[in-house]
């Protein structure tokens, strides 16, 4: 499916795209990125559907374009997708420059 089209970066994802199984049933819309910018690592997407708002791991999303997303997901797949459950995200920090043990740090940017 979109073979034909250029993968984007998971940063460039339209808001909103259709989100397709791997059969290219559309599954839902993309709602949110799961991931960390300052760090470049993708985990996911929040995808909106009928039923609610689920999550789809990064190692589940083959292929995202300006078109859609495509995953890897069959239909027993797409019945078991998690709820989709906003967390704070957190960064581990060294309290300063001589202490041995780390503490954590809130991440302004969640």
């Amino acid at each position: 499916m979109f073979e034909e089209e250029q993968a984007l970066a998971w940063t460039a994802m339209p808001y909103r795209s259709k989100v397709f199984a791997a059969d290219g049933t559309e599954i839902g819309a993309a709602e949110s990125l799961l991931g960390d910018e300052k760090a470049d690592i993708f985990h996911g997407i929040a995808i909106k559907r009928p039923s609610g708002t689920a999550e789809i791991p990064a190692t589940r999303i083959k292929k995202i374009t300006e078109k859609g997303i495509v995953t890897d997901l069959d239909s027993t797949d797409v019945a078991a997708l998690q709820p989709y459950r906003e967390e704070q995200w957190f960064h581990l920090g060294w309290g300063g420059l001589f202490r041995k043990h780390p503490q954590w740090d809130k991440d302004s940017s969640a």
